[in-house]
């Protein structure tokens, strides 16, 4: 919690470390900006601050065309006051108030509609129905921006009813007609493109080296300087696919991020999902302060996130007790075998990750047909069908300690592979798989009851300290 003064101290010196985590309203001019805006610094007593964009504009400010507080990055969620509110506000920004009502997202998190506005009100000062719009707004002025859609188009894939509410609340909030803000875009048609922000340093180098060597054959090509997949994402009880493309813009502390125009529809949560395969959220100045001589030789090192949750457990499967090598070869077997085909511009990019429905009605020896154990083709059968009969949820909103129960319940799922699957794909920042033969290799240590004393001074970044230290080995190879 900052004070005010604090704040306009973070504005004055421009500090990216708090580029996100508030936004500061200016009485004289009826907007509000990041604290990071180039331009004049306003006097301070024209300063306002507030939590969120949402409660900006509640105010009545408009967002400033300048450093365009919609390309903010988010707050990690170990930031937030409770991971209720946290959980909630990520899936309103994944769209979940366009196509469910409140009632029905309270039920899902477990919780009364009226318990979930307290705690968005109190986390965000704005309403959930308040949050949701200003998402679609923020959303909307990108694609107005950054694409070539029709007006039309940006109403449709930001949750709009109609063009009319569109621009009905773009000029109650905006005092501007969505034609205003246009740029002239030279971008092929058949492809959109978006920018998301982080917070420096970020090694885009370790993350794509990372990623690379665990790329699926068929669904990821990687290179080192773009990241690209298959994707295939439901939305209103419709299926969409397509494919991206992830680059890093030198100097400008953002990534591209390029979407074919068959994902238009989907655009919102396949945003959140590159967010948590890069780990945007993350505030590297805080985690790096915290672990000390351990992060200072690779600055801004992130957890690799999953954007396909269920292709990471099931890979994180294939993985135990042998090498990433063997283990990708078995995840590229397993997607051209039961996959499906898709036609993409992306050379390499040929094949959809098979769905927990897809996998839950395989047998066994259809597994072990591919060349894999039969007792973990028995773990990918029984984690598939968890999450397909709602046994095992993949929101975020659980405590994580319940998450890893339900995991070390299921048949070969144990404690390496339940703390490997809540770092990458519950982006659990002190998951911790103190067993790891690769961390006790690093710390030079044999017992992982010492691993785990020694990793208690790196609470709550303890899944940090993991990646750093698996990077050391990588260096001394």
């Amino acid at each position: 919690m900052l004070s005010d003064d604090q704040c306009y101290q973070a504005i004055l010196s421009r500090d990216r470390r708090f580029d996100g985590v508030f936004f500061v309203g200016v009485s004289s001019t009826g907007i509000y900006c990041r604290s990071i805006c180039t331009a004049k610094t306003p006097r301070r007593e024209n300063c306002i601050f507030y939590p969120s964009a949402a409660a900006a504009e509640q105010a009545g400010y408009r967002p400033c065309l300048q450093c365009r507080p919609e390309l903010a990055p988010g707050q990690a969620r170990i930031d937030a006051v409770g991971r209720l509110a946290a959980a909630a506000a990520s899936q309103i920004e994944d769209g979940a108030l366009t196509e469910r009502s409140l009632q029905e997202l309270a039920i899902s998190l477990g919780v009364s509609d009226r318990h979930l506005r307290r705690v968005i009100q109190q986390e965000f000062g704005v309403s959930p129905i308040q949050l949701a719009q200003t998402q679609r707004l923020l959303l909307a002025k990108r694609l107005l921006t950054d694409s070539n859609l029709s007006i039309a188009d940006v109403a449709f894939a930001s949750g709009f009813s109609s063009v009319r509410r569109l621009n009905a609340l773009f000029q109650n909030r905006y005092r501007l007609n969505p034609t205003q803000i246009r740029r002239a875009a030279h971008l092929p048609q058949d492809a959109i493109r978006c920018e998301l922000a982080y917070r420096p340093p970020f090694d885009w180098e370790a993350l794509l080296s990372f990623l690379r060597a665990r790329a699926i054959a068929g669904v990821e090509a990687i290179d080192c300087k773009r990241y690209q997949r298959t994707v295939a994402i439901d939305r209103s009880d419709e299926r969409y696919q397509g494919w991206i493309r992830i680059s890093q813009i030198p100097k400008q502390n953002k990534l591209q991020v390029e979407l074919s125009a068959s994902l238009i529809v989907a655009i919102l949560p396949i945003l959140t999902r590159v967010k948590i395969l890069f780990d945007l959220v993350a505030d590297p100045a805080l985690i790096a302060k915290h672990l000390g001589d351990l992060a200072a030789s690779s600055p801004g090192l992130r957890i690799p996130g999953a954007f396909d949750e269920f292709e990471v457990m099931v890979r994180a499967i294939l993985g135990q007790q042998v090498s990433v090598k063997a283990a990708t070869t078995l995840m590229g077997r397993l997607v051209v075998t039961f996959g499906k085909p898709i036609q993409t511009p992306i050379a390499g990019l040929t094949h959809l990750t098979p769905s927990p429905q897809q996998i839950a009605q395989l047998s066994p020896e259809d597994l072990t047909a591919l060349g894999i154990i039969h007792a973990r083709a028995r773990s990918i059968l029984a984690i598939a069908s968890a999450i397909n009969d709602g046994h095992l949820s993949l929101n975020a909103h659980q405590a994580i300690e319940t998450i890893i129960t339900q995991l070390k319940a299921l048949p070969g799922i144990g404690d390496w592979t339940a703390q490997y699957i809540a770092m990458r794909v519950f982006a659990y920042p002190d998951a911790f798989p103190h067993g790891d033969l690769g961390l006790r290799r690093a710390l030079g240590i044999e017992k992982p009851a010492e691993v785990l004393q020694i990793a208690e001074s790196w609470r709550p970044w303890r899944a940090y300290a993991a990646m750093y230290l698996w990077k050391s080995l990588e260096e001394v190879k």
